[in-house]
């Protein structure tokens, strides 16, 4: 009698746990529908994405693991906007958010549109080493690849790593971390 109460009990352990898979992917998907994008490149927008770091910090306080972000400046932007037409800008800037979308993670990192000129991409697991050669490959590759009549277009990149703290601080705090975050990853890369 105890097998069949075992095997009940078993079985519907396995249904909830099916079950929460599947709310979670729903919700995964759902969320990719509906986040807002800038609608020049179709990265994350500024909003979006300082909430989605806020996320990150709480979840690398609770796992211990580190993540990473990148903080990207093209050089130079603002003086060039007066040369060129905006078609052209807007050509590359949609060039620099491919370079992105070609070298990051699909499905775990997350890359935002901040200001005219900037970027963050968010490194979720990846420890400062890995940041810095990722940060070194999109740099080549926004110097290689986004072309300009008579204009090389090159970029400024800040690396900053978020080390989880003790468990026991306040999550309010994330706003703060989040800041302090992003403000290091811009003196790193000027």
């Amino acid at each position: 009698m105890w097998y069949f109460t075992w095997i009940l009990g078993l079985l519907l352990a396995c249904s909830l746990g099916i079950i929460n898979v599947l709310r979670l992917e729903a919700q995964e998907t759902w969320d990719k529908e509906h986040i807002p994008l800038d609608p020049l490149t179709q990265l994350m927008t500024k909003e979006t994405m300082l909430g989605r770091l806020k996320e990150k910090v709480e979840n690398s306080k609770r796992n211990g693991f580190p993540f990473s972000i990148l903080f990207i400046s093209l050089k130079d932007f603002k003086t060039r906007h007066n040369d060129l037409p905006d078609y052209e800008m807007d050509a590359i800037l949609r060039g620099v958010a491919d370079c992105f979308k070609s070298d990051i993670r699909a499905g775990v990192d997350i890359a935002a549109r901040i200001g005219e000129q900037d970027f963050l991409i968010a490194l979720p697991g990846s420890p400062l080493r890995k940041a810095e050669r990722l940060a070194e490959q999109i740099k080549n590759g926004i110097s290689q690849q986004v072309k300009a009549p008579g204009l090389t277009v090159e970029a400024s990149v800040g690396v900053a790593e978020y080390a989880a703290r003790p468990v026991d601080e306040e999550f309010a705090a994330t706003a703060n971390e989040v800041d302090n975050l992003i403000n290091a990853a811009v003196a790193k890369s000027a």
